[in-house]
């Protein structure tokens, strides 16, 4: 049946356009056939079916329409309506994929290369045809290399339409297209038949379903499906296994991600702590994975508590089920401590013997070191205990790890499950709430006591005794600081709900009367809010300094005073692969795959900079940081822009990837908190990153190598902008005697 007649005569992209993204296709109805808006019956959208129908003969008549898209603007604090072009969301998903970095991981290529030579000679010594059914094939690279070594046809699915069109072009344009057949549709809608989308079963399964927590993509229902509805039995698979590994650890550093520790502050009485409260200390904390680049985490940082233990195998060549279930491996503690981590990874085997693995091992557990793969999309993972546990050297514990479908947790036992009766442990979720306000980075950020200690530092010098403070950050312990809170289960456990107004408005709805008709004195932030991706984003303080400045007394102090924007030019070591063209991948033409990247990155995402935690990506400084512009909090937001030109010099040779950004703080004038270089370069160049917060880094289009003569030019030209009305800062950088990469 045709899609309009499902609908009622409106076409189904008409609907998904007007109705939002919960419509599916004939899913939802009245009586009549005719559409309904959504499955939320509280949604005050209204559509009707006449305007629908206009819709759908205008866009017949001019083309398709712009979409318009709701946002709340992380600076203004404003909710904004965007016009879009309908393909936004795609070309978005495009330009932030990883099918760059998936490209030019070198080894994860070869190995696969060579399992599916494998896989395929095993099938046609046993005097069968290879049938390859490929799921997720991306860019159709597995199924090339298939094909190539002899397969006899591959079925290729791609659920993503705009990669579903560009695998058949980069197939055809390999010369594969009377054996690769590319179906756009989830695996679990395939069919077999005559008319379906395989005449037949395949009898080799090759996947790329992973991510860095192996399952947290959905591969165990995938391959569920496909053994029971879409493979031969004995069949082959390509990875042919995976085998999830896991070593225990202690680990101050890493458990200030998940829990928050008693704040020591200094004052002219002694010392005061902040402790936190009982529901915080025993909530598990949040459920998701923390995936990190861990060869970045020094082990200094860590003590072992254990080997490295593999918990569990998938053995994809079988039938994979995807219930619930729990792996424990028994274990003698290395040294004494405190259990608080466990530090995760996994490696796939191409083949049944083993002989071709593809590893996400850290170096120390790394069998050659020496060639260590770098790669963005899968990296390692951090699981936290839901409590830290105290282990003797010698005892005898079991790690269990838990899981369902899509996540994997653990927990530390005194017994292996079956004895002890506990088969499956529940999910930890967290119940505290602390955990859905802060991340892991901004627990880290609050428990750095020497933050702490120089915000007590900058608060003591303008900090006056009948001062009235209004603190906005969120989740900000600041308030305490200055004997308010900024958290109520805090000022409980702490005994200081009666020295705290919590005001749960917007800013520009504050009333004297909020502020028991008190002028505020002190006006306080950090800034840090939840929304902010970009280190601008926490501008916002600005915008509500602004709005609440009629609440403002005469000589009222803003902390932090300014704040400015700084900028470096740098050289990553690794990073750059993730934005950076592949053109040929094991010898076949990828070029339409650039094209595809560098279109979707043209539409807007090439002007734009991205978020990257820069501690984990080490990178060289090749200029100076240099200050571009600042920002007054002593004065309302200006309605003009700020703006700022100027050329970059060059110090340092090597290839110019990028430019870094990040915010400075001026709390006084002798105090300023970085959200990025935290002191000077060394010689060579090496940069040392704030860990608690994101860069915003800008790729440049092209490089430009600083080891020319020197008498060539060796500079990087920018502007940058800030727009009052959008809050959105603008930048453009241009390289001089500029080489591709």
């Amino acid at each position: 049946m045709a899609a309009a007649e499902v609908n009622g005569g409106i076409p189904t992209t008409v609907l998904k356009r007007h109705c939002g993204p919960r419509y599916s296709l004939g899913s939802i109805t009245d009586e009549k056939g005719i559409p309904q808006i959504c499955d939320d019956k509280t949604c005050p959208q209204e559509v009707s079916r006449a305007r629908l129908l206009f819709y759908a003969k205008t866009e017949e008549l001019i083309g398709t329409m712009k979409v318009f898209c709701g946002r709340a603007n992380p600076t203004t604090g404003s909710m904004e309506w965007l016009e879009e072009d309908e393909h936004y969301d795609y070309h978005q998903e495009i330009a932030r994929s990883s099918y760059a970095d998936m490209l030019h991981d070198k080894d994860r290529n070869i190995k696969y290369y060579q399992g599916i030579r494998a896989a395929v000679s095993r099938v046609k010594d046993r005097g069968q045809k290879a049938l390859v059914l490929d799921i997720g094939t991306g860019t159709g690279l597995l199924s090339m290399m298939a094909v190539t070594a002899g397969a006899d046809f591959c079925y290729a699915i791609e659920v993503f339409k705009p990669m579903a069109d560009a695998a058949v072009k980069i197939v055809e344009k390999n010369g594969f297209s009377d054996k690769i057949k590319i179906i756009n549709k989830h695996s679990t809608e395939v069919t077999i038949g005559p008319d379906g989308d395989m005449p037949c079963r395949a009898n080799i399964l090759i996947t790329e379903l992973f991510d860095t927590e192996l399952i947290g993509e959905g591969a165990l229902p995938s391959y569920e499906h496909a053994h029971r509805h879409l493979m031969q039995e004995n069949c082959e698979a390509v990875p042919h296994r995976a085998t999830v590994y896991a070593q225990l650890v202690e680990s101050r550093r890493m458990w200030s991600w998940n829990k928050l520790f008693p704040i020591r502050v200094q004052t002219s009485l002694g010392e005061k702590v902040i402790v936190p409260p009982l529901e915080l200390e025993r909530c598990p904390g949040a459920p998701s994975v923390c995936d990190i680049q861990l060869n970045q985490v020094s082990p200094t940082d860590f003590t072992v508590l254990s080997d490295v233990l593999p918990m569990f195998s998938v053995d994809f060549s079988k039938q994979v089920s995807s219930s619930a279930a729990c792996h424990s491996r028994q274990f003698e503690p290395l040294a004494s401590g405190q259990a608080q981590v466990v530090l995760s990874w996994w490696d796939i085997e191409m083949d049944p013997e083993g002989k071709i693995k593809c590893t996400m091992a850290p170096f120390w557990a790394h069998s050659d070191p020496e060639e260590l793969q770098w790669r963005d999309h899968w990296m390692q993972c951090v699981y936290f205990l839901s409590q830290e546990e105290p282990v003797i050297q010698g005892s005898v514990l079991c790690l269990v790890a838990h899981h369902d479908d899509y996540c994997v947790w653990y927990s530390l036992q005194k017994t292996s499950p079956e004895k002890n009766g506990r088969v499956h442990l529940a999910r930890p979720v967290c119940d505290c709430q602390a955990h859905l306000l802060w991340n892991r980075p901004r627990f880290g950020e609050i428990n750095d006591q020497d933050r702490t200690d120089q915000y007590v530092q900058a608060l003591s010098t303008v900090l006056k005794p009948d001062s009235v403070c209004l603190c906005i950050s969120d989740g900000s312990l600041l308030s305490m600081l200055a004997y308010h809170l900024g958290a109520e289960q805090i000022f409980k456990a702490n005994h200081l709900e009666d020295k705290i107004n919590m005001i749960e408005k917007r800013p520009e709805l504050l009333t004297p009367a909020d502020l028991g008709d008190k002028k505020v004195s002190l006006l306080l932030g950090e800034p840090f809010f939840t929304t902010s991706l970009l280190p601008w984003h926490n501008l916002y303080f600005w915008y509500v300094r602004t709005a609440v400045d009629r609440h403002l007394g005469p000589g009222a102090v803003v902390m932090p005073q300014a704040a400015s924007l700084h900028v470096v030019v740098v050289e990553f070591r690794d990073l750059w692969r993730i934005r950076s063209p592949c053109g040929n991948c094991e010898g076949f033409d990828v070029h339409i795959m650039d094209d595809m990247i560098k279109c979707a990155l043209d539409f807007r995402e090439s002007k734009e900079a991205e978020p990257h935690p820069l501690w984990e990506y080490p990178c060289r400084s090749l200029s100076e940081p240099q200050q571009i512009l600042t920002f007054d909090f002593l004065q309302p937001v200006p309605p003009q822009p700020i703006r700022a030109e100027g050329t970059i010099e060059l110090r340092r040779s090597g290839r110019s990837h990028g430019a870094v950004l990040w915010m400075e703080y001026h709390l006084t004038p002798d105090s300023t908190v970085s959200t990025g270089l935290l002191k000077p370069a060394e010689n060579k160049g090496d940069c040392c990153w704030n860990p608690h917060c994101k860069q915003a880094v800008y790729f440049f289009n092209t490089t430009q190598d600083s080891r020319a003569p020197p008498d060539s030019p060796r500079t990087v030209s920018y502007t940058v902008a800030f727009h009052p009305d959008t809050g959105d800062v603008t930048m453009d950088f241009t390289l001089s005697d500029a080489l591709t990469c």
